[in-house]
């Protein structure tokens, strides 16, 4: 008997059950075959992302289907001849649509056929990927001429997958209808099985697809980039040579300028560079998962993806050290004119310092000089009226020698008005 654990009160994080149930959601599909399958993924914002359940729940009324639950990371149901199976990943949803068919699949017009025209074209977001695929059970391999028609000519590439149990076939372009196709035929699949194969296949192509979505991004910015190259060294010579100030405000004026736009660009692909590995990670997983081997004659999908995936993955990782490399070098010699500037100012706050202490030098003579013109001014004054005072006391018949007089109070006058004045500039100037 299992353990039974009693009723425990325990504190428990508010997203346990979301982190327990991710390792089970999107399930590999169980798929029946022979069948056809159609497949589209659409990048979404955040508008169209609110709109997805109301979108879904409309088909769900038109067949009399449970809607997809709130908050839902994915959503499959039956609508009668056909399957959906919708899967919402971070920027993007995939709708994929599995039909069960009688006969040759290659002979189907897909999975669509009984999907409501109109409200697929209401499907929110904008689509990246729409193929059609084509799950054959046949025995033997099938007749190239049979693939030349379902591909419409078109150059194929392909490989045994699955440790040698499956065949796959692409083009890897669109075709008319502006869905591109792919082919698996395999014999003694269990649904499972079937579907874990379908599964890789599909994402290959999904991921492959997202994953060059910044390689359009990446050669846009590309002039922009070598031009700001270019500016960036023909600042960094002009810095050497720059010794004035107003150059070098000039310089600085320039760099700050090139870091904004250098930044700009960063922060408008930083998210989509790393999305672009993150998803080019993927696509060789899942190929590597694929155990693909080689059908003479034609280039295996291994092969075909290296050649003509890897190269634009290179370009845009590229672009993005070229970016990171931009704003470090514009970092650098920012601050290396700014020590240039800020050096230039202290000297000119040295000369300017100097400039003031000399002024004050000057101005502490001139105050002394005064000073002294004003005791011998204040004394002379001074002298005047005690010549006044003896004039009036020797009036009275007092016997006072008024030279005698003058001579012993001018240096006391003098004496007396110093201290006075240095007393009253010393209240002046304390705190």
């Amino acid at each position: 008997m299992p353990p039974v654990t009693s009723a425990i009160s325990l504190n428990v994080h508010p997203s346990r059950t979301e982190l327990h149930e991710e390792l089970h959601s999107r399930p590999s599909p169980l798929v029946e075959t022979p069948c056809t399958i159609s497949h589209i993924a659409v990048q979404v914002g955040a508008e169209e992302r609110a709109a997805e359940r109301a979108y879904l729940g409309e088909l769900c009324t038109r067949f009399d289907a449970n809607p997809p639950r709130e908050g839902a990371s994915c959503f499959y149901q039956t609508f009668g001849g056909f399957e959906l199976r919708w899967e919402k990943h971070t920027e993007f949803s995939t709708y994929t649509f599995i039909q069960r068919v009688l006969g040759d699949p290659l002979r189907q017009a897909g999975a669509l056929t009984q999907v409501p025209g109109d409200w697929l074209a209401k499907m929110p977001g904008k689509v990246t990927t729409a193929l059609h695929l084509a799950f054959s059970c046949a025995e033997g391999p099938i007749d190239p001429a049979e693939l030349d028609r379902y591909f419409e000519k078109q150059p194929l590439r392909g490989g045994v997958v699955r440790q040698g149990t499956a065949y796959l076939y692409s083009s890897f372009r669109l075709h008319s209808d502006g869905f591109g196709r792919i082919v698996l035929q395999a014999r003694d699949l269990t649904p499972l099985q079937a579907g874990r194969l379908v599964q890789r296949v599909l994402e290959v192509e999904t991921y492959r697809l997202m994953a060059l979505l910044a390689l359009p991004v990446a050669r846009r910015i590309t002039p922009d980039v070598r031009t700001t190259e270019r500016e960036l060294a023909r600042i960094t010579q002009e810095l050497t040579h720059a010794e004035e100030e107003t150059d070098q405000r000039a310089l600085l004026d320039e760099l700050s300028k090139l870091a904004a736009r250098v930044e700009r660009h960063r922060s408008d692909t930083t998210y989509r560079f790393a999305a672009t590995n993150a998803y080019y990670d993927l696509v060789e997983e899942r190929i590597q998962e694929l155990g693909e081997g080689k059908i003479p004659g034609l280039q295996s999908i291994r092969v075909f993806i290296e050649r003509r995936l890897a190269p634009g993955i290179r370009t845009c990782n590229a672009v993005r050290d070229r970016l990171e490399g931009l704003s470090g070098r514009i970092s650098q010699a920012s601050e290396l004119l700014r020590a240039r500037v800020e050096l230039s100012i202290q000297g000119q706050n040295r000369e300017l310092l100097t400039s003031m202490n000399r002024r004050s030098e000057v101005q502490l003579r001139l105050q002394q000089a005064v000073e002294g013109l004003s005791v011998v001014a204040m004394t002379y004054y001074l002298m005047g009226l005690l010549g006044y005072l003896y004039e009036g006391l020797a009036w009275t018949g007092l016997p006072l020698d008024k030279k005698i007089g003058f001579a012993i109070a001018v240096p006391v006058v003098m004496l007396a008005v110093w201290k006075v004045i240095h007393g009253v500039r010393r209240r002046i100037e304390q705190p």
